[in-house]
């Protein structure tokens, strides 16, 4: 997906989905009751079990103020199709995040190379994005019955945004680990969801905050949501998810208050998950403080600002990204199958 920048920031394209990835410089190396859990990571060493796949984006060399995407696409190396209900990540070193795809490329590329940020996610021909993890070490264990379905020799890429602020040359290396549950448990696919507004115009030295509503499509509601992340960029300061229909009171699904860290934002889990009402949507709210002297916009930049949360949720209906913006008189759309997504194929 080649992003057409001035028409994002003008009309929200399903951008997005980029979570900040400059191009800066060529150089790099080499509730009944819904109860609720936050976790930032597993707080100690993933031991992988027997019959786990192990894939890997790097060590890459990144030099002083370098900030990049960059991609590989491997084949896992699965010698049939399985059911994936745990999946593991590191990101080591400079990393901002890294997200995971399943695709049905036909070539591997073994070696980190520039890449566009959700490159042929917007169509599910191609791939789609089954995880995204900004925190150095996080496991996402779905559901009982619930797995994310790889074909035999499943191709999978890993995309790694990552930023050295530094003024000294540091390394980034990106690990996914694979972790699949007996065929007899599998009971629901799981799905994805990258959801936001891009409506962001924060004055230098102010505080400013998004609070907006996207409506889903029919064919994401009546869906079982179970994990939830806030996104924003160094200036964020909070984002809470509500769900519910447009003018009703919405039902918490992501506030983490004082645990919120940009950098690393917690992942809120429910248990039983939270089904979402036909005609419904999320009420996102992000907040910042802008201590620096420049205008913030969206951007995909660690240098521009996001408001955007993921999900995760079953059975599937396919991996979507939809945004909500004020202009034009209003829009909420999510691609594929969205009005503005036929501009970033």
């Amino acid at each position: 997906m080649k992003l057409r920048t001035s028409f994002v920031i003008a009309s929200v394209g399903c951008l997005v989905i980029a979570c900040k990835s400059g191009e800066a410089d060529d150089g790099a190396g080499g509730s009944g009751t819904t109860s609720s859990t936050a976790a930032s990571g597993t707080g100690g060493a993933f031991n992988p079990p027997d019959g786990s796949f192990t894939m890997h984006l790097g060590p890459v060399d990144v030099p002083a103020g370098v900030e990049k995407t960059q991609c590989v696409t491997k084949r896992l190396g699965n010698p049939s199709a399985i059911h994936v209900g745990t999946i593991h990540n590191d990101l080591i070193g400079v990393s901002h995040h890294m997200i995971v795809y399943k695709v049905n490329d036909t070539v591997e590329q073994l070696e980190p190379v520039n890449c566009d940020p959700f490159t042929d996610a917007l169509d599910p021909a191609k791939g789609s994005p089954i995880m995204i993890t900004q925190k150095s070490d996080e496991t996402l264990t779905l559901p009982k019955g619930v797995a994310f379905n790889l074909d035999a020799n499943q191709m999978i890429r890993l995309e790694m945004h990552y930023v050295n602020p530094t003024a000294d040359a540091a390394s980034v290396e990106g690990v996914a680990t694979f972790v699949p549950m007996p065929d007899a448990e599998f009971e629901n696919e799981a799905g994805f969801l990258f959801a936001g507004s891009v409506d962001i115009d924060i004055a230098p030295m102010s505080q400013a905050t998004v609070d907006a509503f996207i409506k889903m499509p029919a064919d994401l509601t009546g869906k079982n949501y179970f994990g939830f992340t806030g996104h924003e960029h160094h200036f964020g300061t909070g984002v809470t998810v509500g769900m519910g229909t447009k003018g009703a009171a919405m039902k918490p699904v992501y506030d983490v208050g004082a645990a919120f860290s940009w950098s690393e934002p917690p992942t809120v889990y429910h248990d039983p998950p939270v089904v979402l009402e036909a005609g419904g949507g999320f009420q996102l709210k992000c907040t910042w403080d802008n201590t620096g002297p420049t205008k913030l916009k969206f951007g995909e930049s660690a240098q521009d600002e996001m408001c955007f949360f993921w999900g995760y949720y079953y059975p599937n209906a396919g991996s979507r990204v939809c945004f909500h913006t004020e202009q034009f008189g209003g829009v909420d759309s999510c691609c594929p199958g969205g009005q503005f997504c036929d501009q970033f194929q």
